[in-house]
């Protein structure tokens, strides 16, 4: 690597640059191929790390257009939007989302596609295809595949791996198979199957360094504490909606309100009224905080319109003696609709 900055060794002018923020990274590159080199490279984002510029970016995808994804940078406010992914299922969705490892995995799902001539829809229903998105080239790439197909299936990310459980091969089939994934070896490992399936989505939850798997519908919960162990089932009669981890303690929303929910008991922390109307919207923890992103608005009354929302709400959460308060960021500038996925990418 030639000289980078005139009259400075490169080891030290790494880390000048590299307290340079993310959305600009673009432009650092194009001011020379050694720029470009460094900028690229994993002693750079060692950089990052060591002078404390690693920065919390929120990856969105929604049902419109089709397989794009943004980012949304909370420092300044603003939207970045990711090269398409190039997956050859038509909207995908369904899929499972995570980061790890410094790159941001999409697993699986099928097509939400429909014809718009002959109303049929796509006939992809569930793909066992592993992308990821390496924000050090910007480029997206194929990784090693499931072992089975997946759609509508529990994933996150437990002990820097990525473990995936239950979900559908097709829309009559729902499996209890699970596997986990080492982001460093590019391998699949398979590991206690569920106890039993159920016919509806799950998703995967961390909670107190165990993995949750919850079926919609469902009062158990199944648990894994140890890969050596098998999956235990509790009932812990939470309550049903859209759930997020933050912190380490899990949030419902339901019936117009937020609860924070422990194991048997649960209280209000915010009022969420205004979504009430709204379908298709996620709910994520982000940072140390709730967002509350897109989703549709349906007819009312006369108006038969439907309205694709890209607002982004947040609830700030505070510590235990502050009143959580709502507030308005950015609106999303490309993605709009039904959100299908959202993680949190740090570079």
């Amino acid at each position: 690597m030639s000289v980078l900055i005139e009259g400075l060794p490169n080891d030290i002018a790494i880390r000048c640059l590299a307290r340079v923020p993310y959305y600009l990274f673009p432009k650092l590159e194009t001011v020379s191929h050694s720029w470009r080199a460094a900028v690229q490279s994993t002693e750079f984002y060692r950089a990052r790390q060591a002078v404390n510029s690693t920065e919390s970016l929120l990856c969105v995808c929604a049902f419109d257009p089709e397989n794009i994804w943004q980012l949304y940078d909370p420092n300044r406010d603003i939207w970045l939007t990711l090269p398409i992914l190039p997956s050859e299922v038509r909207n995908l969705a369904q899929f499972g989302v995570v980061s790890v490892s410094g790159k941001l995995f999409v697993l699986g799902g099928g097509s939400d596609a429909v014809d718009p001539l002959t109303g049929d829809q796509d006939g992809t229903f569930a793909t066992n295809e592993v992308w990821a998105y390496d924000p050090v080239v910007r480029q997206w790439a194929q990784r090693a595949p499931m072992t089975v197909p997946r759609a509508m299936f529990a994933c996150c990310v437990w002990n820097g791996k990525i473990l995936v459980a239950g979900g559908f091969t097709t829309c009559r089939k729902s499996i209890s198979k699970a596997e986990i994934y080492d982001p460093v070896t590019d391998t699949w490992d398979p590991i206690p199957d569920l106890v039993h399936t159920h016919n509806s989505a799950c998703i995967g939850l961390v909670i107190d360094d165990a993995v949750h798997v919850v079926h919609k519908g469902l009062t158990t919960v199944q648990v894994l504490d140890n890969l050596k162990d098998k999956w235990r089932v509790c009932d812990r009669s939470w309550i049903q909606g859209p759930m997020t981890v933050v912190n380490g303690s899990l949030y419902v929303m339901s019936h117009g309100f937020i609860y924070k929910q422990e194991q048997d008991a649960r209280k209000v922390v915010g009022s969420a009224s205004e979504f009430k109307k709204r379908i298709g919207y996620a709910m994520t923890g982000f940072r140390d905080d709730i967002y509350v992103i897109g989703g549709v608005v349906g007819p009312e009354g006369w108006n038969w319109d439907i309205k694709k929302k890209s607002d982004v709400d947040v609830l700030l959460l505070g510590n235990e003696n502050e009143r959580p308060v709502w507030q308005k960021v950015a609106s999303m500038t490309r993605c709009q609709g039904s959100v299908l996925g959202c993680a949190e990418l740090k570079i």
